[in-house]
């Protein structure tokens, strides 16, 4: 199981040395966080599959993103207690209906136990919407 975070944690870092694409002002511009330990990554732009999940970059108007997150979690069911951590996976979705162009948003991610919990804010760090967890487990 730490291999497979390990490799997930080298591929992220990978990623992240590529550059991200400038900022189009006409368009809306999403970034995602999470807390160190965790990954969190676009998936879905209005149901159409993104290429790099890294951030979204939306024109104006009504949107709906999913993403996923990934954490870890003590196993504990050792009799020693000393378990393998859990890797959960949780797909959430996120909906909003006033994206304005040339303004920034971001979304974050927390662990809760075997769920999630996850943010959409603005600039000014109102949250504008929660994301509904779609999904969780450990594939």
């Amino acid at each position: 199981m730490r291999k497979l975070i390990l490799l997930a944690a080298a591929l992220f870092a990978a990623g992240c040395a590529s550059p991200l694409p400038p900022h189009d002002p006409g368009q809306a511009w999403v970034e995602l966080r999470s807390d160190p330990g965790s990954l969190l990554m676009a998936d879905r732009l209005d149901d159409q599959r993104l290429n790099d999940g890294r951030y979204f970059q939306l024109s104006p108007g009504a949107h709906e993103l999913q993403v996923r997150f990934q954490y870890e979690i003590n196993g504990g069911g050792g009799m020693d207690g000393m378990s393998e951590p859990l890797q959960i996976t949780c797909q959430m979705r996120l909906r909003y209906a006033n994206f304005a162009a040339g303004q920034r948003y971001r979304v974050e991610a927390r662990p809760l136990v075997m769920k999630a919990q996850s943010w959409l804010y603005d600039e000014q760090r109102n949250v504008l919407a929660r994301g509904q967890v779609l999904r969780c487990g450990t594939f």
